[in-house]
């Protein structure tokens, strides 16, 4: 099989600054080297590797899910990351997957598309939290 791993999602967005903010601020990922292309954009990096590519200079779907149903990240530091979206005024819901115990995250970014943050089973959980 010619497929080794995932090399990075792209969402659209009609708010480029809005949607760079969302996944730097609240979700860790920065800024990083993007190639010249004729529309407008963003390439967003976890470590040195490109994950989240960013377009803006497009139309939207009417349905922000199309096929894609979401995207998946690794992450660490559960609690800080609920205190970001809830200071953010972001709605989200946590999960522990049954089998593998792994602590699920999930968040809608500001054009809609929904993003899953899965933490070890070992990390805290929030206090207020009904895990």
């Amino acid at each position: 099989m010619p497929i080794r791993e995932m090399n990075h999602f792209t969402v659209l967005t009609s708010d480029l600054e809005q949607t760079k903010s969302f996944y730097k601020e609240l979700l860790g990922l920065s800024d990083g080297f993007r190639p010249e292309f004729s529309d407008n954009g963003a390439w967003l990096y976890a470590n040195d590797r490109a994950v989240l590519h960013v377009m803006s200079d497009c139309k939207m779907p009417s349905d922000p899910a199309g096929v894609l149903d979401h995207m998946a990240f690794s992450a660490n530091d559960l609690i800080g990351t609920v205190d970001k979206l809830e200071r953010a005024g972001t709605r989200f819901f946590l999960k522990r997957q049954v089998t593998t115990k792994t602590l699920q995250l999930f968040c809608f970014d500001p054009s809609g598309a929904k993003v899953e943050l899965d933490f070890p089973p070992d990390e805290a959980v929030p206090a207020n939290s009904n895990l």
